[in-house]
């Protein structure tokens, strides 16, 4: 049995798809859910739905009783992944899995982006846990700028403070296709995968691809840390989440998600997604 953990989310609804799209029948996954009652069509096409909180350990062994291979996807709980993490780990080991795959952040022992803290701890626990583990260490998604491309359709300033920073981001589509890979492939045991897109851009090449797909002028206007943070408060979001995009920023200036390993690409057999063609179908959302 392969379990995905968080299947009822973006990431996980994709990787089951992609499972599926593999050959791996509908009744030897076990989507792993905090809500049954939200998965309901993963039910109706066979796949086995099981309740796995990560607050509640006992409900985690029962939902990997079972388990084969085991994805971890990370907790969306800022300050409470790592015993959620813990939690699961456990459970994994206690079913005998021969594998759990954890998505964690790009480079995630060195990196500084704010984020990394609670993954790099992850990923120390598991692989002191003894469990045949494989990192995927996820980059930036494309689609976290859907809410930029309306905003900046809507004015024709796609505002930043990345400076000449580089990304290099992929889909989720494309994450969830290294994932099903590993879940499905041989000789991934003990692997760390530095997961990116093969080619990074600047907030300018952004805004240039977004005006050439959309037909709409947008601009890239660069702003000191200071006041972008202070823009995106104007524009109606919490100062805590204005503070964590700035600081985002500057990481991105430093070349925090700039990395071009090439690992998903070689996990998945193919290029990965165009940032062009994310931004055309934003545009076109």
């Amino acid at each position: 049995m392969i379990v995905v953990t968080g299947a009822t989310g973006p990431l996980g609804r994709l990787v089951i798809a992609e499972l599926r799209e593999r050959g791996v029948a509908a009744d030897r996954i076990v989507a792993a859910v905090r809500s049954p009652e939200k998965a309901a069509d993963l039910a109706a096409s066979g796949v086995a739905v099981r309740e796995a909180d990560y607050d509640r350990p006992a409900t985690l062994a029962a939902a990997f009783e079972g388990a084969e291979k085991v994805l971890l996807i990370s907790g969306n709980e800022v300050g409470r992944r790592v015993p959620q993490h813990r939690a699961v780990i456990d459970a994994a080991k206690g079913a005998g899995a021969g594998l759990l795959a954890y998505t964690s952040v790009l480079r995630a022992d060195t990196t500084t982006v704010a984020v990394a803290p609670e993954h790099k701890e992850t990923e120390e626990y598991l692989v002191a846990s003894g469990l045949p583990y494989s990192l995927l260490r996820n980059g930036w998604y494309t689609e976290n700028y859907t809410q930029a491309v309306a905003q900046a359709l809507a004015t024709g300033t796609l505002l930043g403070a990345a400076g000449e920073g580089l990304v290099a981001s992929a889909t989720r589509a494309d994450y969830a296709a290294a994932a099903a890979a590993v879940l499905t492939g041989e000789g991934h045991a003990n692997t760390v995968y530095e997961l990116s897109g093969d080619t990074a851009w600047t907030m300018a090449e952004f805004a240039a691809a977004l005006t050439e797909v959309s037909g709409t002028k947008v601009e890239y206007r660069d702003l000191p840390a200071d006041e972008y943070r202070a823009a995106l408060v104007g524009n109606g979001l919490p100062d805590e989440v204005a503070a964590f995009l700035a600081r985002l920023e500057t990481d991105i200036a430093d070349g925090a998600l700039a990395h071009t390993p090439g690992d998903l690409a070689r996990l998945t057999g193919r290029p990965t997604t165009p940032l062009r063609d994310t931004l055309a179908a934003l545009a076109r959302a």
